[in-house]
């Protein structure tokens, strides 16, 4: 069977497939690694490293919807595999492709770098790879789904990280876990998606972690002290439509929060003093937002 079942494939296809608007979080997340790891490197390198790091959120997002193809039949019809626009077969082929490059160019890419981490940027790409899989596999039927996606956003800090140093500071561990208890309440609430409903809202606590850190690293200056009332405000904002029981609150809550981890990632960046970065990450929260009015996120 062919890409799709009449042989045409548009752009539109491959974008939604890949959630593309999300792409800049990924991208958040990879600087933050960086500047946690403590180490620099070239516009080039950076360049690549924000491509194959794009490479295994695309290739997830693909295997994603390939595992959930039948249960979509049922609960989203519209997306692309269930609607017939590709056939389940080449996504896999595709999103499965996607992760072998991801790996074997962060291997490649760390012993490229002077004070790189060599194998074990590529371990971590592995376990990146491997904790993607399992996600996708299992996430409709593991109760503990959200917190595999946090082990997911935290290997992409030390992936980041292992490209540039061998042994990353304590800091960038206690920042992804932060980011773990941010996704583990960002997931939840995704998976209740087609619910129209939040069924239990104790696994929100969770993200009274990523606040408590922002406000304490509000005191380290000015600049996090303004990108930690951002981020403080914007998950006020996100949370609200929890409460509002419309159809489209859920889904508006979930894409509001995925955009707001780039604002976390800035206040980290800021906390460390590497200015114009967290000022990259917060941009890459903008263009979240943008592009998700052309791309759904979910």
């Amino acid at each position: 069977m062919g890409p799709d079942t009449d042989g045409k494939l548009s752009w539109r296809t491959f974008l939604l497939l890949g959630r593309v608007s999300n792409l800049p979080t990924v991208w958040s997340n990879a600087l933050a690694g960086l500047v946690l790891a403590g180490g620099g490197m070239m516009l080039g390198d950076l360049v690549w490293l924000l491509l194959l790091m794009s490479l295994f959120y695309v290739g997830g997002m693909y295997l994603n919807d390939a595992f959930d193809h039948r249960i979509d039949a049922v609960e989203r019809p519209e997306r692309p595999i269930p609607s017939g626009q590709i056939d389940v077969a080449y996504v896999f082929s595709l999103g499965f492709g996607m992760l072998a490059i991801g790996v074997v160019g962060l291997s490649w890419l760390a012993l490229m770098q002077p004070t790189g981490g060599g194998w074990r940027a590529g371990l971590a790409g592995l376990a990146l790879a491997a904790a993607i899989v399992y996600y996708d596999w299992r996430h409709k039927n593991d109760p503990l789904g959200p917190a595999w996606m946090g082990v997911c956003r935290m290997l992409v800090y030390l992936a980041a990280g292992l490209v540039i140093v061998a042994t990353p500071p304590a800091w960038l561990y206690g920042a992804a876990f932060v980011l773990f208890c941010y996704l583990i309440g960002l997931t939840y609430i995704a998976k209740q998606e087609n619910l129209g409903r939040v069924a239990n809202l104790w696994p929100l606590l969770f993200l009274a972690v990523p606040v408590v850190a922002v406000i304490l690293l509000a005191a380290t200056n000015v600049q996090a002290a303004i990108l930690a009332g951002c981020f403080l405000v914007w998950l006020i904002f996100a949370l609200h439509f929890l409460w509002r029981r419309r159809p489209s609150d859920i889904p508006r809550a979930v894409v509001s929060l995925i955009a707001g981890m780039s604002l976390l990632d800035a206040v980290f960046i800021a906390h460390l003093g590497v200015g114009h970065l967290a000022w990259a990450a917060a941009g890459c929260f903008v263009l979240t937002l943008a592009l998700q009015r052309f791309v759904p996120g979910t």
